[in-house]
């Protein structure tokens, strides 16, 4: 199963009310028709939806994402396995120098 043919779990009452966003929000109400997986009500996430341990926490071009702060952490990087992503608070320079080293050794960079 690839974790991207779940389907949508959408909120209670998210096409109705306009004022409700998309975002999952778990029903608690008693008589809770979503809740108590009635039939012709959106999808409760549970546990039986979860991804195979073989894809879980991969980035969807195949990557295992490892955060990176400096140049020295490249060295720990597994090209085939794994891609990079610069940290937000990485300044400029070391960003540069970071995807020089990176292209060199020729790993994945996900935020360029």
């Amino acid at each position: 199963m690839n974790p991207r043919d779940l389907p949508e779990f959408k909120r209670v009452l998210y096409g109705s009310l306009k004022r409700l966003k998309g975002k999952w929000r778990k029903p608690r109400g008693k008589q809770n028709k979503q809740r108590l997986h009635k039939k012709g009500k959106p999808k409760v996430v549970r546990v039986g939806y979860k991804a195979p341990k073989d894809l879980r926490f991969l980035h969807p071009s195949g990557y295992y994402e490892v955060l990176v702060y400096n140049v020295k952490d490249l060295e720990k990087i597994n090209k085939e396995k794994e891609a990079i992503r610069i940290a937000s608070s990485v300044g400029k320079k070391k960003r540069e120098k970071i995807i020089q080293k990176a292209k060199e050794l020729g790993i994945k960079i996900l935020n360029e």
